[in-house]
């Protein structure tokens, strides 16, 4: 069974899930533990969270949602961070965590950004993300209004 709860890079599981996202060459999950080390990212601000999914009580994945740094202003959010262990793919983590992001974040944002690798294309968009060709740094964006 999945439990979605709120998550910190300390928890002692993130290792082991740092090291796995490390090796397939995906980078944010170290520059989610340095920016949280360094406090230039905690989730803290208005309508920001940072959650886990665990499966048995074993990390499977974690999801942030944060103003978006690139947007044009602090009505736009974005989805940061969205790692699903290779082991637990497939089973619905990924969708679960997404949409526990998206849950309540109307009642601090217009519409969540994401910047996603193309073979994550179907993924946001089979979620109601709608795909952005004009923007650099998105590539999908689900709108409130």
């Amino acid at each position: 069974m999945l439990k979605i709860l709120p998550f910190t890079p300390f928890h002692d599981d993130y290792t082991a899930l740092l090291d796995e996202s490390v090796t397939q060459g995906q980078r944010m999950l170290q520059r989610l533990r340095d920016n949280w080390e360094s406090g230039a990212n905690r989730f803290d601000q208005n309508g920001e969270i940072l959650i886990a999914g665990f499966i048995n009580g074993e990390l499977a994945g974690v999801c942030g949602r944060n103003i978006d740094p690139y947007g044009v202003d602090a009505a736009q959010g974005r989805v940061r961070h969205l790692y699903v262990a290779q082991r637990f793919r497939r089973n619905g983590v990924g969708s679960a965590l997404v949409r526990s992001i998206l849950d309540g974040a109307s009642e601090y944002f217009s519409c969540l950004n994401t910047n996603a690798p193309e073979s994550a294309y179907v993924f946001y968009q089979e979620l109601g993300f709608a795909r952005v060709t004009d923007n650099a740094t998105v590539t999908h964006c689900y709108r409130f209004c």
